[in-house]
């Protein structure tokens, strides 16, 4: 899938070798970032999946009229784990393209040796990476994320439902809970998606 080269540095390497080098480092540091936001989230829908319940509300019992109907209540454990399957997904994507990254830096025997007789004290190993395939690779899984936020935000806007009444009921404690919601993340994600793309294009 990936074509991956090793090659030895000196003291003395070439720019290039040192611009691949930098070049490694970044994805590596792109894909970890990927990684652990998504394992916070993904930590934290487990525990939502397992531990909300749809019967504890907080609406008054004659109230019935704003009380969150079944098909929120399936909605809520439906997104919760729509949520969990593309943070998992896009987990097991950036983890797969860093082990993949990391195999290929390997050093050759060979390579060692003729470093030694040159008299270097170090070597260090560059991955010489399909970039086309990698930046397709990381754009997948950065948007496994993005979607994951998305399904996470409608699972909480049936939450935030099922507890203190629904949309169409107007009661301005819902409204509250949920206007942050559906502003500050879809901006976020927004933001997030605008330099996403920027940077593949670079």
């Amino acid at each position: 899938m990936l074509s991956f080269l090793g090659f030895v540095s000196s003291p003395g390497m070439s720019s290039v070798s040192r611009r691949k080098m930098t070049t490694t480092r970044i994805h590596i540091m792109a894909l970890d970032g990927i990684v652990n936001v998504n394992s916070l989230f993904t930590l934290a829908l487990f525990l939502g999946i397992t531990t909300t319940s749809t019967t504890n509300t907080l609406i008054d019992a004659d109230d019935t009229d704003c009380a969150a109907g079944t098909s929120i209540s399936e909605g809520l454990i439906a997104f919760h784990v729509y949520s969990f399957s593309s943070f998992l997904f896009s987990s097991l994507i950036a983890l797969a393209l860093k082990n993949v990254i990391n195999f290929s830096k390997d050093v050759d025997d060979g390579d060692v040796l003729a470093a030694a007789n040159n008299n270097n004290s170090w070597v260090h190993s560059v991955a010489k990476i399909n970039t086309v395939v990698l930046r397709l690779g990381t754009l997948v899984s950065a948007f496994g994320s993005v979607f994951g936020c998305g399904f996470l935000v409608v699972a909480l806007v049936d939450l935030v439902q099922i507890k203190l009444g629904t949309i169409a009921c107007g009661s301005p404690h819902t409204f509250a809970a949920v206007t942050p919601l559906l502003v500050l993340v879809p901006s976020a994600l927004l933001i997030y998606v605008f330099l996403v793309l920027f940077a593949f294009t670079r």
